[in-house]
């Protein structure tokens, strides 16, 4: 696992952060960065058993330009599934993480039997846990959040200024995965919340997380949903951290396969993108989509950002902003041999 620095319009400064011959290398479930002042957070997947999905979180911090022995932020040493983290930068210091944790489907396997998109039966729901750490790895604010979720959509996080939140997607017993929200305040961790109801009803998980930004406590959310098989990127706003939202704004081009990404350009609007299948006689193939979306329902002309492989190899295009310049992450899979590529979004 490498990382580097973009530096004058340079990727520079390439260091490894850390090797394995026993990792589980995924597609859609794959290592992140978290930086808070002089220290960086890294994790990634290391297999614990012999199971297909059997295994760990790790977690290394680079602390005085050396990275620190990598620690797991779960402590239930059981051999199951745990992944599909968002990490966050808090400001005392530490680092706050939350994860998809598949602990309680090893204590029942007997009951709730389901094959989803991962393509492993198992016990108990997965769930939903979060916790902090400092920059030695020490653990702190332990908890489960919601007892059942959505098995393998990516999850993600943003800052309030009294808290944190985050988004995932949900699981009823009536196999509803829609998208929930569970946040932080100064009185505690709230119960989970769905932030709107596209009652998409699917006996698998799609794999196809929500992406969500902050801007204070104005909140902004893009998810692909579903429901009777009609497929859609829905965008919507909060004002008010998350105690109520606005109408959902569908933004797709009437193709969309998802993977959605969102970050606020002023306290207004935000840009956003995602995958659009293209079908031709001759091909399909899909785009990356942007748009930009004012919280008063206006909508831009959608802009392709790059063409991308429809298959998993393409993975989940990332979109990040960093003072007033946006860039584009993805996975060139279109080529020969895979390359990961970056560009700078222009906004006109």
């Amino acid at each position: 696992l490498y990382y580097s620095e973009l530096l004058n319009n340079k990727w520079e400064n390439i260091e490894k952060i850390a090797q394995g011959n026993n990792w589980f290398v995924n597609w859609a479930d794959f290592p992140s960065l978290c930086k808070n002042g002089s220290h960086i957070a890294s994790h990634w997947l290391q297999k614990s058993a012999n199971g297909t999905y059997d295994y760990d979180i790790k977690i290394a911090i680079k602390n005085n330009n050396n990275w620190n022995t990598p620690f797991i932020p779960h402590r239930d040493s059981i051999q199951a599934e745990h992944g599909f983290v968002s990490m966050l930068p808090l400001e005392n210091g530490n680092f706050f993480a939350t994860w998809l944790d598949g602990r309680n489907t090893k204590l029942n396997t007997h009951s709730d039997t389901q094959h989803d998109d991962h393509g492993h039966g198992h016990g108990g729901p997965m769930t939903l846990r979060v916790a902090e750490f400092d920059v030695n790895g020490n653990l702190s604010h332990e908890k489960e959040i919601d007892n059942k979720v959505c098995d393998c959509c990516p999850t993600d996080a943003a800052l309030l200024p009294d808290g944190w939140v985050v988004v995932y997607r949900d699981r009823t017993d009536k196999e509803v995965r829609d998208i929930s929200m569970v946040k932080k305040t100064k009185d505690g961790i709230l119960q989970p919340k769905k932030i709107t109801h596209d009652n998409w009803e699917i006996a698998g998980c799609p794999v196809n997380g929500p992406a969500i930004a902050s801007n204070k406590n104005q909140l902004a959310v893009a998810w692909f949903s579903a429901p009777e098989n009609k497929a859609q990127v829905n965008v919507i706003f909060s004002k008010d951290g998350g105690n109520h939202f606005s109408t959902p704004i569908s933004i797709d081009d009437g193709n969309p396969n998802g993977r959605v990404d969102i970050e606020f350009m002023d306290a207004n609007q935000v840009l956003v993108t995602w995958m659009e299948s293209i079908k031709t006689a001759k091909e399909t193939h899909s785009e990356i989509r942007a748009k930009i979306i004012h919280q008063n329902g206006n909508i831009s002309d959608s802009f392709t950002l790059t063409r991308i492989s429809s298959s998993r190899k393409s993975g989940f295009p990332i979109l990040a902003k960093t003072k007033n310049k946006y860039y584009l992450s993805w996975t060139d899979a279109l080529v020969e041999k895979q390359k990961i590529k970056t560009a700078e979004i222009i906004i006109q």
